[in-house]
């Protein structure tokens, strides 16, 4: 793979040599490549014509055979595109009218302030950064930032929900007293506080900025359990975290449904499995292991079609793991439907370039992020020794792409970045402690940077933009959970848990639909959750929704009869307000009347995958994009005391 790497890396320079001869920073003319492509290929809306439901499935199903979920980590929507011009941000109204925009919080005398939202990035100076260790005014290197509180009690809080209204108001003072909860609160608390309305726009992620401008953004798909990261990666599959394994088992409770961030059973030191056959798990996370097999149905499940009855006979403990879905297995496998292969690709997962030794099954699985694996957490795939072949290291999805291995009848690919990077990219920010610890490429604040990991996402789309596959694709970027950062939108609130508790929806996370028969230059405003991307699955390759499985029906049922609770199941049906995200197909495209779109509009050029924004300059300009604050002639203002990473670089105080 390293060879590999590096004539691509060779390509890339060879291409900015050919676009400016004398330079290597082909930026001034990205402005004029960009706006041609986009022009050329977008479609008024109002072109589009009106096509019935079963045509446009119809014509999905016969142009869409690989599906490629890009599944990133904690980011709300206003922190990433809330400047999106056309799209539901933090300027769409005025401030009075957008709910949270201006939030209380306490200075370090006991004063209240004020904050509001701000915008960090190449061009914008922190006042208070650290650049080891030495206090100066520097650029935010907005690439970079700390985590803040993502739990689900911090989100409840954060939200603050009043008469079943999220207020959306108190993402800044929640922050501050996570650090000192009464008293004044320390001035790394107020910076932590603040960190949580900063936002970014294209001149930190122009890659990600780009794919939205050039094809279709989704402004209101929510995270579907107000949670951090574990019952998202579960949601995206199942659609739900637990909510039908607790109706069925409330002696489970409040185990499930799962609202925290447990890391599997499977693979942990309780697992009986011999150790030859555990499940990977990153040696860092012991001994903070779950103890519960999860037993709902999943996606793995319906995409065996008429496989599964077959399927589940390699199971070393049917009665244990198929419980809760034996009336499912006949009533999917009674379908006959053709067996759709998956695959769940996730860095860390089996032997890296990243991994310091051999994957053993007490682990040095380095850049592995355990508790992301949605897969791993179910007995029926973890204990089934054929249904685990599905799960795969992140280097497995470029060799399988680019050595195009994928199978031929095509397929539903989820791709997890982790830890590090297989691209060794480093951060731009000199300061030794962002060298150190932020070399991850799944997003997550704290310990990646964002740039690196939208460089990940983009070399392994123009892989697939050069294989057979772009073809018949259909690629979808989204976030398991908001992060804990503002986002102004109230979600939906659907169902509560064990505890009397809201949990489902969250805040709103970024969703970005690629596809050679996407609308263009669209921004789509149908609600939706993490359900979406599983609904969308169901329609695309004709799977009997979660939602409508017998054994989750009976769930579904119970929970309205004793808990009072009609959306107590998978929201891939049943469940009103989750869009199939179906909105961000062309009409003209998949007709014939318009030309798909080609692989080169999708295309990012090498040179711009392997050096970072923060160091080419290239930016907003480039892309051609004039963000709702610019256009609107909004003052940046930075809070005076502000860092960016308040944990990782302290401010120095006297």
């Amino acid at each position: 793979m390293q060879s590999r790497l590096f004539k691509r890396l060779l390509a890339g320079l060879i291409l900015g040599v050919a676009f400016l001869p004398l330079a290597l920073l082909p930026a001034q003319e990205a402005p004029t490549r960009h706006g041609q492509a986009v022009e050329k290929y977008w479609i008024a809306p109002q072109k589009e014509p009106n096509l019935a439901t079963a045509d446009l499935i119809k014509l999905v199903r016969q142009k869409v055979k690989y599906v490629f979920v890009f599944y990133q980590e904690n980011r709300s929507f206003d922190s990433v595109f809330g400047t999106f011009p056309n799209a539901e941000g933090l300027f769409t109204s005025p401030a009075a009218q957008t709910p949270g925009f201006y939030q209380q919080l306490i200075n370090t005398d006991g004063s209240i302030g004020i904050v509001h939202p701000f915008r960090i990035g190449p061009s914008d100076t922190c006042p208070l950064s650290t650049v080891n260790g030495v206090l100066s005014p520097a650029t935010c290197y907005a690439a970079d930032t700390d985590d803040v509180d993502h739990s689900h009690k911090g989100l409840i809080a954060k939200m603050d929900i009043q008469s079943d209204m999220p207020k959306m108001d108190m993402f800044a003072v929640t922050e501050e007293r996570d650090y000192v909860a009464t008293g004044n609160p320390t001035l790394q608390a107020k910076q932590a506080g603040e960190l949580t309305m900063a936002y970014e726009d294209c001149d930190t992620l122009p890659l990600l900025w780009g794919y939205a401008d050039k094809f279709v953004v989704f402004d209101h798909i929510f995270q579907e359990m107000i949670t951090p990261s574990t019952p998202g990666n579960l949601s995206i599959i199942g659609a739900q975290s637990g909510v039908t394994q607790w109706a069925l088992h409330p002696d489970e409770a409040p185990t499930v449904p799962i609202l925290g961030d447990p890391d599997p059973f499977w693979g942990s030191l309780a697992d009986p499995t011999p150790n030859a056959l555990k499940m990977p798990v990153n040696p860092g996370d012991f001994p903070e292991y779950g103890t519960l097999n999860l037993t709902y149905a999943t996606l793995p499940l319906t995409l065996l079609g008429k496989n599964l009855q077959g399927m589940v006979k390699s199971d070393r403990d049917p009665v244990g793991d198929l419980d809760d879905v034996t009336e499912d297995i006949g009533f999917i496998s009674g379908l006959r439907r053709a067996a759709v292969p998956f695959g769940w690709y996730q860095e860390g997962y089996d032997k890296e370039p990243t991994d310091i030794g051999p994957p053993t099954a007490d682990g040095t699985h380095a850049s592995y992020v355990t508790h992301h694996n949605g897969p791993q957490y179910f007995g029926y795939i973890s204990n089934n020794l054929e249904m685990r072949k599905q799960l795969h290291g992140l280097e497995d999805f470029f060799n399988a792409v680019s050595q195009q291995t994928l199978p031929k009848e095509g397929g539903v690919f989820y791709i997890k970045g982790g830890y590090q990077n297989l691209f060794k990219l480093t951060p731009v920010d000199p300061d030794s402690s962002v060298l150190s610890s932020f070399l991850g490429d799944d997003e997550h604040p704290g310990y990646s940077d964002a740039q690196i990991s939208e460089a990940m996402v983009a070399e392994a789309i123009n892989q697939i933009a050069a294989s057979p596959y772009w073809a018949q694709s259909a690629i979808i970027i989204t976030y398991d959970d908001s992060e804990g950062d503002y986002d102004h939108v109230p979600p939906p609130l659907r169902v509560t848990g064990p505890d009397g508790s809201w949990i489902s929806d969250g805040p709103r996370v970024p969703l970005v639909f690629i596809s050679p028969y996407a609308r263009t230059r669209y921004v789509a405003h149908d609600r939706g959750n993490h359900a979406s991307v599983v609904k969308f699955v169901d329609t695309v390759f004709n799977l009997p929704p979660l939602a409508t499985l017998p054994d989750e029906l009976s769930a579904r049922q119970i929970g309205e009869e004793e808990f009072g609770q009609k959306d107590l199941g998978p929201q891939d049906a049943i469940t009103k307000g989750v869009t199939d995200l179906l909105d961000a197909f062309s009409a003209l495209r998949l007709t014939g009347v318009a030309a798909p779109l080609p692989p080169y509009y999708v295309e990012v050029p090498e040179y711009y995958v392997h050096n970072l924004p923060q160091k080419t300059g290239y930016g907003c300009a480039d892309l051609g994009i004039i963000t709702t604050d610019r256009a609107k002639g909004i003052v940046n203002q930075i809070p005076p005391d502000f860092n960016p990473r308040p944990d990782t670089d302290p401010t120095p105080t006297k």
